[in-house]
């Protein structure tokens, strides 16, 4: 398999007509309801509250959206399995649906365009992690080193028997960090060394060097976090090493063909 592969991904135009369809429905039947729109890794696209809408449904109507997009099926069938007994579906995170549905149908409902965009793939995922791994071994050092997909969600890990504890979780949010934010985590460290101590105050943000993204075709694919080496420099430098294995590899896939095809559930559309 490739290292890179295309996913279909809603749009701006796409989600407005998404929210077009589901406020219509909503004026048409007088429902007082929040809309909420997010992407495939359940951050917020887009965010309407319909006149007299109580406030507190703004959060639920956000945890609604995320469930159906990050279970991939409608946040209804967690509330079943609830009802039937299944009361372990209770630690799920997300909320339930109930009447307003029928305004989340009509907005999924709706003629909608998306875009194809490139995404990182397992293979290129361990490509990148084994390129860490080959130059840490070669140097004596035993970091973690983490890749996340372009919505901050891991997508490999590797942990030598050596690495400590801590490291699993801080390279994880240095390579979401690098994701999120599209920049390298390093960013924030020197903003934050430099006069703006807000850095340190960034939603999802860890502002500490050694999280790089992984740019393909002017995208960002992915993030790769490592921490645990010798010192911060060298952490940053197997990052970076470990991005430009995976940027060559998605190259390389594309130059080759192995591209696999768009995935999700919008490629059924």
């Amino acid at each position: 398999m490739g290292a890179v592969r295309t996913r279909r991904t809603l749009d701006i135009k796409g989600a407005d007509a998404v929210m077009a369809a589901a406020e219509s429905e909503a004026t048409r039947n007088g429902y007082r309801v929040v809309i909420a729109i997010v992407d495939a890794w359940g951050h917020l696209l887009q965010l309407r509250r319909t006149e007299d809408a109580q406030a507190a449904s703004v959060q639920v109507a956000v945890d609604k959206a995320r469930t159906a997009a990050i279970f991939v099926r409608p946040s209804r069938v967690i509330e079943q399995q609830v009802s039937s007994g299944r009361l372990g579906a209770l630690a799920l995170h997300g909320e339930t649906p109930d009447q307003d549905e029928l305004v989340s149908l009509a907005g999924a409902r709706a003629a909608f365009g998306v875009t194809e965009v490139p995404a990182l793939t397992y293979s290129g995922a361990r490509a990148a992690a084994e390129a860490a791994a080959a130059a840490a071994t070669a140097r004596g050092v035993w970091p973690v080193a983490a890749v996340v997909d372009a919505g901050g969600e891991l997508m490999y890990l590797w942990r030598p028997d050596r690495a400590q504890v801590a490291s699993v979780g801080v390279a994880t949010d240095k390579a979401r960090t690098a994701a999120l934010y599209r920049r390298p985590s390093k960013d924030f460290e020197d903003q934050a060394a430099h006069g703006r101590p807000s850095a340190l105050h960034l939603a999802q943000a860890v502002p500490l060097q050694g999280g790089v993204p992984v740019i393909h075709r002017g995208h960002v694919i992915a993030g790769v976090g490592v921490s645990g080496a010798s010192s911060a420099d060298e952490d940053n430098e197997l990052a970076v090493l470990a991005a430009d294995a995976a940027a060559e590899a998605a190259r390389a896939s594309a130059r080759d063909g192995r591209v696999g095809q768009a995935t999700g559930p919008a490629a059924a559309r």
